[in-house]
């Protein structure tokens, strides 16, 4: 993991086996919250990139600095929405590997290669 967010000492923490979550079932249903987080903000992405493409305010010099000005807010800017979305997206890989390395340590096999049906069946039962 890049950068430093504010769950990067979390994440340093738990590959230290120093912190985890200690339920396993919300090990695996914080894991997959995550994934289906990720999918959002990735959507989310696509959509900024998009809207860089700013037009429509005219022919003046002031329009085409409002459109520079918006096109900045969108990409381009460290605070423009893309940034953003790009640090959201890093907090929520991190957090990920919190719960993926909670629930190895309390299962002992990787998330990834838990059956999601088996799983939720042993709960049930």
């Amino acid at each position: 993991m890049a950068g430093n967010t504010p769950y990067s000492q979390l994440v340093a923490q738990a590959r230290a086996g120093e912190v985890y979550l200690d339920d396993e079932a919300a090990a695996f249903h914080m894991f997959k919250a995550c994934d289906t987080r990720l999918a959002d903000l990735q959507k989310l992405l696509g959509v900024t990139q998009r809207v860089q493409n700013v037009t429509g305010f005219g022919d003046f010099d002031i329009a085409r600095q409002l459109e520079a000005k918006f096109r900045a807010q969108a990409v381009g800017e460290p605070n423009s929405i893309y940034e953003v979305i790009l640090q959201d997206i890093e907090a929520v890989k991190q957090l990920r590997e919190v719960f993926s390395l909670s629930f190895k340590r309390i299962a002992g096999k990787d998330i990834e290669n838990a059956n999601a049906l088996d799983y939720v069946t042993e709960q049930v039962n």
